[in-house]
Order: C-alpha cells, then sequence, then structure tokens
C-alpha cells in the first residue's frame, strides 16, 4: 500500500501529493530510526516519538510499518548487513557464468567482498555496537537470528561455489565468520586510525584469505 506525503508543485498552489510505496516508507523510517538511535546511544533511551520526529512523520505511520521499536532497533541495524549480503550471494552464484572462475578472478572477487563489507559494518558501526556490547539478552537475539544467519547464507553460496569446481569446502561456515571479522576489524581501523591504509588492507587480506596467511615453515631452515 502506497503512502502519501507532499511535494513542490512548482507554482504559487498548495504542495502536490506524492505517493511512496510502502517499501521506500519503511526504508525512510529506518534510516530515521538510525539518526536516534545513533544520537541518543542508547535503545531504551530512544522512544518511537523521536524517531517520528526525526523522520518528519507520526508515530502512527510507524506502527504501519513496524510492531514496536525492538522490531526497529534489530531491523535499522541489519537492515544494511542484510542487504550487503544479498549482494554478495548474489555475486557468488554468477561470479563464474560467463567464464571460468581463474585464481585472478578469484582475487578480485575477494577484494570486492571485503570492499563491501567494510563500507556496510563501517555504516552500522556505531548501532552494531549497541546491540552487541548492550544488554545481553539483545545480543544473543540478534547474533543468533540475524549475524549468524547472514554469515551461513555466505558460507553456503561459497560452498556451491566450491562445489561446481569439484571441491569439498569443509569449512565454510569457520571461512564466513573468518571473513566476517576481518572485515569488522578493518571497519574499526578505518573509522578510528588515521593512519590505516583500507586499500593496502583489504589488498592483503584478500591474498592472505585466498592464499593463506602464514608460509610453511621448514624447520630445516630455523636460525640458530
Amino acid at each position: 500500500m502506497a503512502e502519501k506525503t507532499t511535494e513542490s508543485s512548482g507554482t504559487d498552489g498548495p504542495p502536490r501529493p506524492r505517493r511512496l510505496t510502502a517499501e521506500a516508507r519503511k526504508s525512510s523510517i529506518l534510516k530515521a530510526a538510525r539518526a536516534a538511535f545513533v544520537e541518543t546511544g542508547d535503545m531504551n533511551g530512544t522512544t518511537i516519538k523521536q524517531i517520528a520526529e526525526r523522520g518528519g512523520i507520526s508515530e502512527g505511520v510507524i506502527y504501519r510499518h513496524f510492531e514496536g521499536k525492538d522490531q526497529l532497533f534489530y531491523e535499522a541495524v541489519f537492515e544494511p548487513l542484510r542487504e550487503a549480503i544479498d549482494e554478495l550471494v548474489a555475486a557468488s552464484q554468477v561470479v563464474d557464468l560467463e567464464e571460468p572462475l581463474t585464481p585472478e578472478r578469484q582475487l578480485q572477487t575477494m577484494n570486492g567482498l571485503y570492499r563491501q563489507l567494510i563500507s556496510t559494518l563501517a555504516e552500522i558501526l556505531p548501532l552494531l555496537g549497541l546491540v552487541l556490547f548492550g544488554d545481553p539478552k539483545v545480543a544473543r537475539k540478534f547474533y543468533r537470528k540475524h549475524f549468524t544467519v547472514a554469515m551461513d547464507r555466505l558460507a553456503e553460496a561459497w560452498r556451491e561455489v566450491e562445489d561446481r569446481y569439484g571441491f569439498e569446502f569443509e569449512s565454510p561456515d569457520v571461512s564466513a565468520r573468518a571473513v566476517m571479522g576481518t572485515a569488522l576489524i578493518m571497519a574499526l581501523e578505518s573509522q578510528h586510525n588515521d593512519l590505516f591504509n583500507r586499500d593496502r588492507a583489504v589488498a592483503l587480506v584478500s591474498e592472505g584469505t585466498i592464499k593463506g596467511f602464514f608460509p610453511t615453515l621448514e624447520p630445516t631452515r630455523r636460525r640458530r
């Protein structure tokens, strides 16, 4: 169901109604919610009224799209991450559709994956911190219902790619979590370390993820 808002008619007459789709309205509410949650720094201290004022809408409009503040909070944090994972899963499904996945393209793909995850995580870091390091019950619920599901979807997409090339991916779940954790740390570095070189870091971790971070050590080469 579309909702009405207003826009200028370009004349001296009254504003002309403009219809927003339900999806567009939800998106605008989530944007207002993110801003309100970040401003207060506390889920419990943020009210639906504050969010409504941020979005320039009534509280009733919010309740037409969301059950309450808890749902708003979860979706305000998770929605950007879900969208990023959707795109990464879709990209994995077609990564070798037109041509086989060479080592070079595999490295390029990993590079792009890290860049996208870092950008998304950097965007939601303030809210992610609130939910993961706030109320333990809230953190557990969010992690199990949203974060774990996102990583498992990514792992399954990677496993399907490996299957097409005759490889058995023994631990895609662990690999997805390692990549997500690495991206999270680099997002933190991007936000708080002025000396952090994102391009260099992404290049190195992409190659390290594909080839392994450490060489095989030979005991005979140990210096005494």
